[in-house]
């Protein structure tokens, strides 16, 4: 095995804090204005300092400007006792920690799988393309999809600086001429629908990954074919694109994280293939910026930045503080990040096991017992539901409460005995909440959320003659961890989690950057109404104001407060269910991936055994047969499942 060549284990080479300071671009709060979509393909060329500026300007003085400013400033105080601890290390004798580092390197690179061949297929501007088809004189123009934030944004208005969740005003001022346009998620739908059965064709059991991408292991495809996978993947391609009439863009590696990463190389409408040799591979990394890595976020990438790391290259001499500074699991990821490892299994979201189940609901600053109680026993009650769906019951009840200053708090508890029903869950949440209250007195909350987390199956289980549970061919307990461990990825492979956490870090910065857009909005209400007029006439005005609801994207009248006990109710399951039910034209819609409840946190525990019907079959993928039934059921599928 070939040994790093970075440096010498008897030298580590290990930069002293005295040498790497903050940057200057990290001081600034304007780069943190930036937004977390940053690296979105098309940015390359923009201003990226105007475009601060512009955002800087639009937002100073709102919540959201004040809120970003906390956060920043919080986030440098981190970093300088992220920067101190590590000034105490480098006084210290770190050969143990180095020795350990270089043997988990080492046993990384005795498993490296360079056999497969996986695909990451990624929609080029979906949303955009779609409404294009339908209005092909938006192709040559800059447009964007979504009114108060964007979703998408065309590769013509991406050259101005616009990206999607950037607040729509900001991007009207970057871009005057922008075209922007209201979402809907029924021709998406159809449009999936048709991009599905293209990708069946190379791989039945390819993984959806978002709204627009896709993975697909296409290495029996190539062998049965005898074509390589460039030739595969350009077919595929092609494939789309004459059968959908949308381009798509791919990337080909030896594992999922390499794929992904190539999929944004040569966007739109290309594909970039990695070589499947060790070589190739950290030649690489070495020079990709960590950023790029699926699972680093803004949050991440800053505090890396901080003690040296800009580069996955940069990871290595950095490898014996990185436990101590950020943890195991953080370890981990670092180090597979810097040899380019990833995991090779690809496999359809719904077979993908649950670690924690949950829900949170956001609304307007919110304070008093009553009130904050109410919204906890709605909460539970949706929180069963959810539980009731998907046949579990939690040993660890989590609650978490986002306080009218954005500070977000969790508490946990475990209670004597697997909880699900709502009684119980809100029985065993109220101690916690009224341990806050105490703490916090005159408590004003702007979220509410429960989640369980190590679960317990209620699935009725295969049982013999005998009443013992009957072995399945993926073996006892102890082997299936064994299995994960080893080939699912869940313990080698800690990407999910980071993945995870930077999903949850990108849809907080879009709630943000919705409450910026509707406080906005306000504003210009309030200068548009004639000051001369009395207050008891301006209201009595016939032209009445209408605002567009994020989620379900229906008008509601222009006040703030009813608007957010609106989108309160759209972000619960009963109106997601309700909502699908009323638009009957949707056959296949998204999976539990996409719902608004936690699918999986980082603080989950071991993996559930997949549930197997009496037959041996894998309960996650409905037959053709009960595609009716889960219409009636409200059950969504993932958009490339």
């Amino acid at each position: 095995m070939e040994a790093p060549t970075e440096t010498s284990d008897n030298q580590p080479s290990i930069i002293s804090v005295q040498e790497q300071d903050i940057p200057d671009k990290f001081k600034s709060l304007k780069h943190q204005l930036l937004g977390p979509s940053l690296t979105k393909a098309g940015q390359d060329t923009v201003d990226q300092l105007k475009v601060s500026e512009i955002i800087y300007n639009a937002s100073k003085g709102s919540k959201f400007f004040n809120n970003e400013e906390s956060r920043d400033r919080n986030l440098t105080e981190k970093i300088q006792r992220i920067l101190a601890r590590k000034e105490q290390l480098l006084k210290l004798d770190l050969s143990h920690d180095l020795r350990r580092a270089d043997e988990y390197i080492a046993s990384l690179e005795l498993g490296r799988d360079l056999t497969q061949t996986i695909v990451h297929m990624d929609c080029d501007a979906f949303y955009a393309a779609v409404e294009e088809l339908d209005r092909p004189e938006l192709r040559d123009v800059p447009m964007a999809v979504g009114k108060g934030v964007l979703t998408t944004c065309n590769y013509h208005a991406r050259k101005f600086g616009c990206r999607s969740g950037m607040a729509g005003f900001v991007a009207m001022k970057l871009c005057p001429q922008l075209i922007c346009l209201p979402l809907n998620f029924d021709k998406y739908s159809a449009k999936a629908d048709e991009v599905r059965n293209v990708l069946r064709n190379y791989d039945p059991r390819f993984e959806s990954a978002s709204m627009d991408e896709a993975y697909l292991n296409i290495t029996r495809y190539c062998e049965e074919h005898e074509m390589d996978p460039e030739s595969v993947v350009h077919q595929l391609r092609q494939e789309v694109f004459e059968e959908c009439k949308i381009t798509v863009s791919a990337g080909i590696a030896s594992n999922a994280k390499l794929a992904k990463i190539g999929s944004n190389k040569n966007k739109p409408n290309g594909q970039f293939r990695l070589a499947a040799d060790r070589s190739s591979i950290m030649a690489f990394m070495r020079e990709l910026p960590v950023r790029k890595v699926n699972g680093v976020g803004r949050v991440f990438e800053r505090e890396l930045d901080a003690i040296g790391i800009e580069t996955c290259g940069d990871i290595y001499a950095q490898r014996a503080v990185l436990t101590k500074l950020f943890g195991e699991k953080a370890f981990q990821f670092l180090i597979q990040c810097y040899l380019g490892l990833g995991r090779t299994q690809v496999a359809p979201s719904e077979e993908t096991e649950r670690k924690s189940v949950g829900t949170e609901s956001t609304f307007h600053e919110m304070e008093g017992k009553e009130p904050i109680r109410e919204k906890l026993r709605h909460i539970a009650e949706s929180l069963e539901e959810d539980m009731t769906r998907t046949e579990y019951k939690g040993r660890t009840l989590v609650l978490k409460v986002k306080l009218h200053t954005y500070e977000v708090l969790t508490r946990q508890t475990i209670p004597p005995h697997p909880v699900t029903k709502a009684d119980e869950l809100y029985r065993y949440a109220l101690p916690m909440l009224v341990k806050l209250e105490k703490e916090m007195p005159r408590l004003r909350l702007r979220l509410l959320g429960l989640r369980c987390t190590n679960l317990v199956s209620t699935a009725k289980t295969d049982v013999d003659f005998f009443g013992l549970q009957r072995k399945t061919s993926r073996g006892t307990s102890d082997q299936r961890q064994a299995v994960a461990t080893d080939a699912d990825g869940w313990e080698i492979w800690p990407e999910a989690e980071f993945e995870e956490a930077a999903e949850r870090e990108r849809q907080e910065d879009m709630a943000e950057m919705e409450r910026l857009s509707q406080e906005q909005a306000q504003a210009q209400d309030r200068n548009y109404l004639p000051s001369a007029l009395p207050i008891k006439e301006r209201s009595a005005s016939p032209k009445e104001q209408f605002w567009d609801c994020p989620v379900c994207q229906r008008p509601r009248p222009a006040d703030e407060k009813l608007l957010n006990e609106h989108v309160d109710l759209c972000l619960s399951r009963q109106t997601i269910r309700d909502v699908i039910k009323d638009s009957a034209e949707v056959e296949e819609s998204t999976s539990d991936f996409e719902r608004t409840s936690v699918v999986s946190h980082l603080n989950a525990s071991s993996k559930q055994p997949l549930r197997q019907d009496l037959n041996g079959k894998k309960r996650g993928r409905p037959a053709a047969s009960d595609k009716s039934d889960m219409q009636r059921n409200g059950k969504r599928k993932a958009f490339f499942s």
